[in-house]
């Protein structure tokens, strides 16, 4: 995601490199860079023109401080003016009301259904109780994938098999959210190929029947300036009231999400970036402008951990690293925890400076794969007491996990350093530092 964007925008900032301060021509020579990376994200030429004349604006008579390069100093005003042309403040979802509506619209194959499931599992986590509503009555595929959704993450499902009424079955829904202390309704709706009239007065008739107080646009980040002007039509029927963007961890060129807030006036609320359930988040400007410029987004990825930090656990492993007990199998749970908080390469991107030095890595979601293979082809005895493996038991685990001795040898290698490693910390009391409990005392 931006990918190409950022290391074009870092190429823009390198002609400043070396410029003891900020003039007309290099002022010039960079917002040209900059304009150009913005046209080829698939951002429309007139918005691109717009931001990079309001950089140079802005750079222009700006006195440089001796602590602070021309090139800082642009990377600031970038900054600040790509989170305003990505909406400025993070927008949160509305969930005032008994129940609370929320509609979902969008294109087909746009994610809408997975996006339902995925919101649905982000509002129990808030300690809400959800309903889902299948609302799309010409699609029965997307009936059967709510239905499967639901049951994953433990949300019930509103059908009414045979019916063809969307008005009908929403204004059921909520009746039955009412009687069985639902407090959030997500109503998710048929898809559309185009700007269908039929389609889009059956959507304003579900919109003017149930009176939501959130209207989600769903839309893929893919499609590029296509998804602005399809978010346009839509905004012009709908007024809806924030923007969702999907297939982020596709091949996109971030247009769609450098464009849609200057052209529909609406805040992006939440970019989803993966099939997973997990794979949503809420959409803060300031972070993704951080991320496209290279200084990472060190405040996601702790959310992100702390999602799926289990502090009893935490505690449990933070006692076994201090007595030099940490053994394979706590190493096989650190690994499913960390596959859980989502793609590995965007997680490592999210760490300053390093999105760039990994940029021409391959990183598989995978990559944890071999080595899970060949711990689970161990015995207990042997992940406790990895010292017992011996020739014999290192090729019965690489017949095992369908690896070779070669990679269990490199596995027990690379543990056996880390608890020497662990080892150290321990004597030079970091590990007791390192506790929850006494950082929480600070």
């Amino acid at each position: 995601m931006f990918e190409n964007l950022s290391l074009k925008l870092d190429k823009a900032f390198q002609t400043l490199k070396g410029q003891g301060k900020i003039t007309e021509i290099n002022v010039a020579q960079t917002v040209k860079e900059i304009r150009r990376a913005l046209v080829d994200a698939d951002v429309s030429y007139s918005i691109a023109k717009d931001f990079t004349n309001t950089v140079r604006e802005k750079a222009m008579g700006q006195n440089v401080l001796t602590s602070v390069s021309p090139g800082q100093l642009m990377t600031k005003i970038v900054n600040d003016e790509l989170t305003d042309l990505l909406g400025g403040a993070t927008s949160p979802i509305q969930l005032q009301g008994n129940p609370a509506i929320i509609l979902i619209a969008g294109l087909q194959g746009s994610g809408k259904t997975t996006f339902s499931g995925k919101l649905a599992k982000h509002i129990k986590s808030k300690g809400k109780s959800p309903l889902l509503v299948a609302g799309d009555v010409y699609r029965p595929a997307a009936i059967d994938q709510l239905k499967v959704l639901g049951e994953q993450i433990g949300v019930e499902v509103y059908t009414e098999d045979g019916s063809k009424d969307p008005v009908g079955i929403a204004e059921n829904a909520i009746k039955h959210a009412k009687r069985n202390a639902n407090n959030v309704v997500i109503v998710d709706t048929a898809g559309r190929l185009g700007i269908d009239e039929h389609m889009m007065n059956e959507i304003s008739n579900v919109k003017k029947a149930v009176q939501p107080q959130e209207i989600l646009f769903v839309v893929d980040a893919m499609t590029g300036q296509d998804a602005v002007n399809t978010a346009k039509a839509f905004n012009d029927r709908l007024d809806f009231n924030g923007v969702v963007l999907t297939k982020m961890d596709g091949d996109t060129r971030g247009g769609a999400a450098l464009s849609i807030k200057s052209v529909v006036n609406k805040p992006i609320k939440f970019i989803s970036d993966g099939e997973k359930m997990d794979a949503l988040s809420v959409f803060h400007p300031d972070r993704m402008a951080g991320r496209i410029l290279g200084m990472g987004d060190v405040v996601s990825l702790v959310e992100k951990a702390q999602q799926n930090y289990d502090e009893q656990e935490a505690q449990r492993l933070q006692k076994k690293m201090r007595r030099n007990t940490f053994d394979l199998d706590d190493f096989l749970k650190q690994l499913q925890q960390i596959k859980k908080m989502g793609n590995l390469k965007d997680l490592m991107g999210m760490i300053p400076g390093v999105g760039k030095a990994i940029k021409d890595v391959d990183i598989s979601d995978d990559a944890f794969k071999g080595i899970e293979a060949i711990i689970q082809s161990m015995t207990p005895l042997e992940r406790e007491q990895p010292d017992l493996i011996d020739g014999s038991r290192r090729k019965r685990i690489a017949d095992g996990s369908g690896s070779s001795v070669t990679e269990v040898n490199k596995l027990l290698k690379q543990f056996g350093e880390m608890k020497k490693m662990m080892k150290n910390l321990n004597k030079g009391g970091a590990m007791g530092r390192m506790n929850p409990a006494a950082m929480r005392r600070r």
